[in-house]
């Protein structure tokens, strides 16, 4: 692509510049659809995007007429976007865009999604709470909650990314500019998310690097960390497991791993875990030179980090099926309790899950998405990511039960009083315990927490290139140029931010964010996108530039979704979660009331971003009230669109 002089970089703003067409009708100019704005109701013609800088190259046209179609020659050896002369005095600027990044490969695509939305969720969370809301019966909520709101909401996010092509900050300006603060706020439940989240990656690789050994650290009641309560049942078969009984496994990770018997709550965190801070610098450091060129790099790092724990998951499923018990674990799984149906905790769960499982909201799939080719397919890829993502869950539950149903048959005990812990327990604790019983433990541990490393690496390369995306495409003349840099200053502020996860009582401060920091935002993030979407930028506008990029426009089913079901069971889950907060429970802390009120605070402190821009944007703009709000619900800025070899310019 040719650079343009220095003479020539000046915006194309104004409207009188652009070629005249007969009212009503639209104009074609040198491989630009300039759309009258009379014709339109997506702002001005004469506006553009960033990017975008003048060449001037008169072209002549081979034929014109009075509201005609200007059909103009261009060289095929000319890579440059040339203007036409065409019997006007003033010669119109046109502009040339910056290639944007696109991935190498369609599967590359693909697997970054799947690994963003396949995580450690997928492996502890959903087994968890099948089991807990009906076995098997909760596989009815969970598919309908996927069928009209996570896969849709899905869906709407890769379209909006790959039509528009920006990230989660500027896309607004074509859209519905007065929500331009729900960019914002992505971005700072990003980065409160990569506080905590990469912390849990930090234990799995401390883990990793204690299960080098003969015999596994957390298979033993004799080293220093332990208590007389350790009981080692696996060993010696005349031991019984008692109410009092602490397992080796649970000593190792709450006793020497987290420390947390040196922290008295999260009034007292204690010091930090230099550890554990070594492990999470090693995985800042990982993610850094996996993300700080581009897609391109990612793109390829994913083809590891996102098939390698199928391979695992595979392996560590044949194997939980031949371990003795492992039906009873698998019964306990799937079997359905019809009555659990009629209760409103168990829908409100498989909507949770199934939003925070497939993960629109988080700036994520925008940012993936705007780097697809234009006429992608991305109906289809929705549908298969999310299918994957899905599969995997149901498919994971069974890897976790068939040992949970091995521990329960090993200490005599029912899979209810094995399975009662939730969250990372289960897999530091009581999966950890189960594979470090089992015959050639060591190679199973290391398969199986370097699984848990690379679940996490790939969902953190997405969330920091949905950051990175986004402030790239709103600042591209401070950052465009400076991409190592930035991506290097993102990794240190959160690391300096992850500070307080890595403490003695880190633990109890990772629940707190997991809890009330992030999941109430996103989903009023996702509630008022999707009205954003649906009823201010229109649902008519919305499937029109899905048609202009797909070749077919979404049918009543779609349609509905985003304009009612969807919203509607956002809303249900926003109400339901305020209405009932959870009560955090962590080992043998109970949370005080005040840590639900620093919860709130934290969570709103991203989503005030949202009302703060609106006042702003409202009182910048000229005019009256209400010519106020029509301006700041119009879109302001236009498309630029591909169409063959030239590009054209929706408004």
């Amino acid at each position: 692509m040719e650079k343009s002089s220095s003479n020539e970089t000046e915006p194309l703003t104004s409207q009188k510049e652009l070629l005249d067409c007969t009212e009503g009708e639209d104009c074609k100019e040198n491989g630009l659809l300039v759309k009258n704005p009379k014709s339109g109701d997506k702002g001005e013609a004469g506006q553009i995007s960033n990017g975008y800088s003048v060449v001037q190259s008169p072209v002549p046209c081979n034929g014109i007429g009075d509201g005609e179609d200007v059909q103009c020659t261009v060289p095929a050896a000319t890579t440059t976007t040339t203007t036409t002369t065409c019997g006007l005095e003033a010669q119109p600027q046109l502009l040339e865009p910056e290639e944007r990044e696109t991935w190498s490969k369609k599967m590359d695509f693909l697997l970054s999604v799947i690994g963003y939305a396949v995580d450690l969720g997928n492996v502890w969370r959903f087994p968890y709470i099948c089991y807990q809301n009906g076995g098997g019966a909760f596989l009815i909520p969970y598919t309908i909650m996927a069928i009209f709101g996570g896969i849709p909401l899905f869906y709407m996010e890769l379209a909006l990314g790959q039509y528009h092509r920006n990230g989660c900050i500027s896309i607004w300006r074509k859209i519905c500019p007065i929500f331009k603060g729900i960019g914002f706020t992505i971005c700072i439940i990003a980065f409160y998310i990569a506080s905590y989240y990469n912390t849990i990656m930090a234990w799995a690789l401390y883990y990793l690097i204690s299960s080098f050994t003969a015999e596994l650290p957390w298979t033993s009641c004799k080293n220093a960390w332990n208590t007389g309560n350790c009981t080692n049942y696996f060993t010696n078969a005349s031991i019984t497991w008692t109410p009092h009984s602490i397992s080796p496994a649970e000593e190792f990770y709450t006793r020497h791993v987290l420390q947390v018997q040196r922290s008295k709550g999260l009034d007292d965190l204690g010091g930090i875990s230099w550890q554990l801070t070594l492990c999470l610098l090693l995985i800042f450091t990982i993610v850094y030179f996996s993300i700080w060129k581009g897609v391109k790099t990612s793109g390829k790092v994913v083809w590891v980090t996102a098939t390698f724990p199928y391979i695992i998951l595979f392996i560590l499923l044949v194997r939980g099926a031949t371990l003795p018990g492992a039906w009873r674990g698998v019964v306990f799984y799937l079997k359905p309790d019809w009555q659990k149906l009629l209760a409103t905790e168990v829908w409100v769960d498989a909507a949770a899950q199934i939003f925070f499982s497939l993960g629109p909201g988080f700036g994520v799939l925008l940012a993936f998405a705007s780097y697809n080719k234009f006429h992608n397919n991305c109906y289809q890829d929705a549908l298969v990511t999310s299918t994957v993502n899905c599969m995997t869950s149901f498919v994971s539950g069974f890897v976790i039960f068939t040992v949970l149903g091995y521990m329960a048959e090993m200490r005599n005990e029912d899979v209810s009083e094995v399975a009662k812990d939730t969250g990372p327990s289960l897999l530091f604790i009581t999966y950890a315990e189960a594979i470090a019983n089992m015959p050639a433990s060591t190679f199973f541990a290391i398969i199986f927490f370097l699984m848990l490393l690379t679940l996490g690496l790939d969902s953190t390369f997405a969330g920091m290139e949905g950051v990175i995306t986004a402030v790239l495409d709103e600042f591209p003349h401070v950052w465009g140029k400076r991409r190592e840099w930035f991506v290097l200053g993102l990794i240190i502020a959160c690391f300096l931010g992850s500070l307080t996860t890595l403490t003695f009582g880190g633990a109890y401060v990772v629940k707190l964010f997991e809890e009330y920091a992030t999941g109430p935002a996103v989903l009023t993030v996702v509630f008022l996108e999707s009205i954003a979407v649906a009823w201010f930028y229109g649902i008519n506008q919305f499937c029109s530039d899905m048609k202009e990029m797909l070749g077919f426009t979404p049918g009543w089913y779609w349609r509905l979704c985003w304009v009612a079901i969807s919203p509607i069971f956002l809303l249900f889950i926003i109400c339901s979660f305020m209405s009932s907060p959870p009560d955090l429970r962590l080992f043998d802390y109970n949370y005080p009331y005040w840590t639900t009120i620093v919860g709130y605070c934290i969570g709103t402190s991203s989503v005030i971003c949202i009302p703060i821009y609106m006042a702003y944007r409202l009182i910048i703009t000229p005019g009256t009230f209400k010519e106020r709000i029509l301006k700041s619900i119009t879109p302001e800025t236009a498309t630029e669109i591909p169409f063959g070899d030239i590009r054209m310019n929706a408004v």
